[in-house]
């Protein structure tokens, strides 16, 4: 079986993506609901998980890393709108890995490293979650109850997604406006107790260019929810328009809100207490200005954010991974279960995510989420430059930097973890080869039998004249 590397598309796929999307709901996300679904995901899985890690690697200079990281993903996003606007599908990244390389193992490879991260990404959320619960609990075996109450979320978050798209985007809608006025207020507060002072902001023993670029990578983490409005496409009214505005404003919201949590963290905290309550610094960093309330009122935020994100999440992943399916891009076995393909996919994304919120802690979740990103990234850039430059009319010089830039942050990531944490590297190459490896095994049977059906119309065909 060859790689095809083309751009072209045939016509059975185009049926294929044609009937796939009609099982969906059609119109049912509007461009505030979207919004909300976007800023929904990046929110939950993003300032509550990750402040405390990427302190740990860019030190001082933490809440730059969260701006580097948002310019990083204003690049980045560049390629999802412009292949959005032109290609609207819920299929998303993976009918635009599909347009750009064809139907083969890098398109299936690359689109399951997305799934993957997307998941891994439910499995930071479902951690954060119980990490956050756990400060209203006196509970001494955190190691049990942490992963515990994680789980039990992803069980309650997966009987929600069974109900319909519109009812996953008022919901979402509600929990934004919640959660986004509550961290707000969080933010206001302990910048004013800070008085504005952010000695903790600045260059320290910590800090490198190395260390600083691989935090970068870990706090795009807490933009990369914007993918999920690419992969509703379907469902979103006016996609061509209202798709790239989605996104826009979802990062937008997203980055002011970052910058203003990180400076009120660095204003109440020092960088090593930061590092020390890392799992949960914003409810520490509450408490100078509100007190023993402090911790009741970030953990009340942490929830309805985690939860909210969850929800988004997986009613955007369940999706892609649905239409890669019926794409035939991925192996699909129904085990016995009632209902259609969706929510199967729907079973997975969750049970695969129980066992990494179970088995892998905050840290080593985030890394692999990263890794598994970033490399999709680039293979969405390089197709983008390579086959569909024309046909989306994007520009040259911001794919370049887009492509660049991950580069280097990966680089700068993996080497150090390298040196930290050969765990993670030694996961992710496993996962590389087991992904490419038993997609290019999959592919070759579903093309074999493919031929065979063809051969045996051919004489049906040939006997019945």
């Amino acid at each position: 079986m060859g790689i095809n590397i083309g751009s072209q598309q045939d016509t059975g796929t185009e049926m294929s993506e044609s009937e796939s999307t009609s099982q969906y709901e059609e119109n049912s996300l509007s461009l505030t609901g979207s919004v909300a679904m976007g800023t929904g995901v990046m929110i939950g899985a993003g300032i509550f998980a990750l402040t405390g890690q990427v302190a740990e690697q860019a030190g001082g200079l933490f809440p730059l890393a969260f701006l580097a990281a948002a310019i990083v993903a204003g690049f980045s996003s560049y390629s999802y709108v412009k292949m959005a606007q032109k290609y609207p599908s819920a299929g998303g990244i993976g009918m635009f890995l599909m347009k750009a390389y064809g139907k083969g193992t890098v398109t299936a490879g690359m689109a399951l490293l997305m799934y993957f991260s997307m998941v891994i990404n439910e499995s930071l959320v479902a951690r954060t979650f119980g990490t956050y619960s756990l400060q209203l609990m006196n509970v001494e075996d955190t190691a049990f109850w942490t992963p515990a109450l994680g789980v039990g979320l992803l069980i309650v978050v997966f009987l929600i997604n069974i109900m319909s798209t519109s009812f996953i985007g008022k919901f979402s809608l509600v929990t934004a406006a919640i959660k986004i006025g509550g961290i707000l207020i969080f933010a206001g507060a302990g910048l004013y107790v800070s008085g504005l002072s952010f000695e903790s902001i600045g260059v320290n023993e910590r800090t490198s260019g190395t260390s600083f670029l691989s935090a970068t990578a870990l706090a795009l983490l807490a933009y990369k929810g914007f993918t999920t409005i690419t992969n509703s496409g379907s469902e979103i009214k006016e996609p061509t328009k209202n798709i790239g505005r989605s996104i826009i404003w979802s990062l937008s919201i997203c980055l002011i809100i970052y910058l203003l949590v990180a400076l009120a963290v660095s204003g109440n905290l020092s960088v090593s207490q930061i590092i020390e309550h890392r799992d949960y610094a914003l409810s520490k960093a509450a408490e100078p200005a509100f007190g023993q309330w402090g911790r009741y009122f970030t953990v009340g935020l942490a929830v309805i954010a985690t939860i909210s994100g969850l929800l988004a999440s997986t009613f955007a992943v369940s999706r892609m991974l649905a239409m890669l399916s019926e794409m035939k891009l991925v192996p699909h076995k129904h085990f016995g279960m009632p209902g259609d393909m969706q929510q199967h996919t729907l079973v997975y994304t969750i049970v695969i995510a129980i066992a990494l919120t179970i088995f892998f802690d905050l840290g080593r979740i985030a890394s692999l989420g990263a890794i598994f990103y970033l490399v999709m990234d680039v293979a969405i850039h390089w197709g983008v430059l390579r086959h569909l430059k024309e046909d989306v009319k994007a520009n040259t010089a911001i794919l370049v930097t887009a492509i660049a830039l991950d580069i280097v942050i990966l680089g700068a990531f993996v080497w150090m973890k390298a040196s930290s944490d050969m765990l993670v590297i030694w996961v992710s190459i496993v996962g590389f080869i087991l992904i490419f490896a038993g997609e290019r095994w999959f592919l070759a049977r579903v093309d074999d039998s493919d031929d065979e059906h063809q051969h045996n119309d051919q004489q049906k065909k040939q006997h019945a004249t």
